[in-house]
């Protein structure tokens, strides 16, 4: 009995010590993959103090400005003219089912007229009737 005892808590203590010492490896190489991962993000103090270098007014613009600016241009070209291509396939949908409606509204008028003016001839056109 106090063998099984002196077993199980050596073995329990094996167990914690050993879970300890993982999580103690595992924040060690947390820190080491987190300062890793901060090195790819920032940049070095010379390459950032050049990148915000402001220009003076007259220098010309580098390369890559110009093409930044051409690009930025470019898409605002684009999305505005999605935006209007958009609107106009709007408008135009809604005067097509205007038009639609308007004609249906007609048509029913025209058909309920010509019922109620039916002279028993056919075709029923105006010219068949006979005044008197």
């Amino acid at each position: 009995m106090t063998w099984r005892r002196v077993f199980l808590l050596s073995g329990l203590s094996t167990l914690v010590l050993l879970s300890m010492l993982q999580e103690g490896t595992a924040q060690a190489a947390g820190e080491e993959a987190s300062q890793d991962a901060k090195q790819k993000i920032f940049m070095q103090e010379s390459d950032a103090s050049n990148f915000l270098k402001r220009r003076g007014k007259r220098s010309p613009k580098s390369q890559d400005e110009v093409n930044a600016e051409n690009r930025q241009k470019l898409r605002a070209d684009e999305l505005r003219r999605e935006y209007y291509e958009e609107q106009r396939n709007e408008f135009e949908n809604f005067v097509e089912e205007q038009n639609d409606e308007q004609e249906e509204r007609s048509r029913e008028a025209v058909e309920q007229w010509r019922q109620w003016h039916y002279d028993g001839l056919y075709p029923s056109y105006l010219y068949n009737r006979h005044h008197i």
